[in-house]
């Protein structure tokens, strides 16, 4: 079962000064109260919505990652926000991690496409795991973002913006994947052609759950589980657990398809699931149950996950279009699915969008 909402834009903040407009390039979502969190994957901002009298979301407000974080390149590379999650009084957000192909120009010569295709860059920004304090404000009943703040549940305690340290090349995380047996060898391979591709994060607690959209290992996909801790400079690190590394992996044999999103629903987690590479193919939602229960590494084949719906997508002449990135569940049986290259029946008027909104539980 299906029905729409529409996501609204302000015109003055939905354009940026590259020109490409947020709702063409959804990448993420989180719901919190009447919020809506967005990301585009092309910016350094988060979007903010908020629930209208009629349905909508709109009220649009953008935050400034570079007023609360100090990225690695100063000016507006990309994040490529690829997941944000919201625990104890803070917004998490991760960076798709990932190197970048080039794309051929059809106007440019064969020669030069060619060429084209054997560029790969790193975007300095996209190494970013960090965390936000977010408060609801008394009077708007909003959430809303700060670089340091009072914390409302322990008095006496600062709240405070932090992130994992890293450079403009690599983060704690990707130097510790470097000698993964498993990851290791993608890790030099561009996120589109299956190589290292972050696509997800769900929060609880002190565990942190990182979807991977690649590698696809044999059709397993990967999560990787971490615990962010601070040091008393305010930067943050990755604790040692149990299996004397500083991260868990989880495989997932969800039959060739990689992590586009991960949300907790009780000690469930929800799977949004596509493919791994730049191809139209099946994207589904999926049900990984008891996801919390165990503080190790898990394995789930195939019949072990719970398949709950398909999510459209598309095919023919809308090919390359309506592809699913963001999952925000909405209440107990509905959750809310936003896409990156949205088809033209999706787009309401200049500004707007129109989100799924699929049960997932009868």
């Amino acid at each position: 079962m299906k029905d729409k909402v529409i996501l609204q834009f302000d015109p003055e903040l939905g354009r940026g000064a590259e020109g490409k407009h947020v709702r063409n390039g959804l990448s993420t979502a989180f719901h919190s109260g009447d919020n809506i969190w967005l990301s585009c994957d092309e910016r350094t901002t988060v979007e903010r919505l908020t629930l209208q009298p009629d349905g909508s979301f709109g009220k649009h407000k953008s935050f400034d990652l570079h007023e609360y974080l100090d990225l690695p390149a100063k000016d507006n590379s990309e994040i490529d926000i690829e997941g944000m999650g919201m625990a104890d009084n803070y917004l998490w957000l991760i960076g798709s991690h990932s190197l970048k192909r080039s794309k051929p120009k059809r106007h440019d010569s064969i020669e030069k496409q060619i060429k084209r295709l054997a560029k790969v860059k790193n975007d300095p920004n996209r190494h970013l795991l960090a965390r936000i304090p977010i408060l609801k404000d008394a009077e708007s009943g909003d959430y809303t973002l700060h670089k340091e703040t009072d914390d409302p549940d322990q008095p006496g305690r600062k709240l405070r913006a932090a992130q994992l340290h890293g450079s403009k090349t690599s983060s704690i995380l990707t130097e510790m994947l470097q000698d993964d047996a498993h990851i290791a060898p993608f890790m030099s391979i561009p996120g589109k052609d299956n190589g290292f591709d972050i696509e997800g994060l769900a929060i609880h607690g002190n565990r942190i759950f990182i979807g991977l959209r690649g590698p696809v290992l044999r059709g397993w996909a990967m999560v990787l589980e971490v615990e962010p801790e601070e040091d008393e400079k305010g930067m943050l690190h990755l604790k040692q657990l149990a299996n004397d590394k500083p991260y868990r992996k989880h495989f997932l044999n969800i039959r060739g398809k990689g992590i586009r999103e991960l949300r907790f629903f009780g000690e469930d987690m929800y799977l949004l699931a596509g493919p791994t590479m730049d191809l139209d193919g099946v994207i589904a939602i999926y049900r990984w149950r008891g996801a919390l229960s165990r503080e190790q590494e898990q394995l789930l084949h195939h019949n072990q996950l719970e398949r709950l719906c398909e999510v459209p997508h598309g095919t023919g002449g809308n090919t390359g279009k309506d592809k699913a990135e963001g999952l925000a569940i909405l209440d107990d049986k509905r959750v809310l699915v936003v896409f990156d290259s949205p088809t033209d029946d999706r787009l309401v008027g200049e500004d707007g969008v129109e989100a799924d909104v699929l049960r997932v539980v009868e």
